[in-house]
């Protein structure tokens, strides 16, 4: 895996499944959901660009257990979501769909909207490349690390089954 680099987009502590995957949306096509998506920050969803990460404070996706939650987060572009702490489920479907859901202590404090990030999930290393700051995240097994590297739980299933 190669390093993440993307530029930062914040957001507070518990932003729950229900900003990230209202359930009045789950059903819809996903250019009608995500109009939908994120409605605490509207400008988001028309803002953020391919490969842009996510810094967020403590308990990101807290909430109802919703793979769409990961899912919308993923289709959108972002690369990562690098964050205080994650809600457990979200954090597992993030690793399950191969959106990186990076857990780094401090991480709130060392980044502003718009400062740019680079990540090493291997090394569990995070940077501002703006300030020329590094913190240590909380390391992927490497098993976690092979699911975001061949695309998720499906890859991995269909990879041990011999099906394509």
């Amino acid at each position: 895996m190669e390093k993440i680099k993307g530029t930062v987009w914040k957001f507070g502590d518990n932003i729950d499944t229900d900003i990230l995957a209202p359930w009045q949306s789950m059903g819809m096509p996903w250019e009608e959901r995500r109009t939908r998506i994120i409605h605490n920050r509207p400008e988001f969803v028309d803002q953020v660009k391919e490969g842009d990460v996510i810094i967020a404070g403590k308990n990101w996706g807290c909430g109802s257990s919703r793979e769409q939650a990961a899912e919308n987060v993923k289709l959108l572009g972002v690369a990562a979501v690098v964050a205080e702490s994650f809600g457990r489920i979200f954090f597992r479907n993030a690793v399950a769909l191969a959106l990186p859901a990076v857990a780094c202590p401090g991480i709130s404090d060392a980044f502003d909207e718009g400062d740019e990030l680079e990540l090493d999930l291997k090394a569990s290393k995070v940077k501002n490349v703006t300030k020329n700051t590094e913190l240590d995240a909380i390391s992927y097994t490497e098993d976690m690390i092979d699911m975001i590297d061949k695309g998720g739980i499906l890859a991995v299933l269909k990879e041990k089954l011999g099906t394509r």
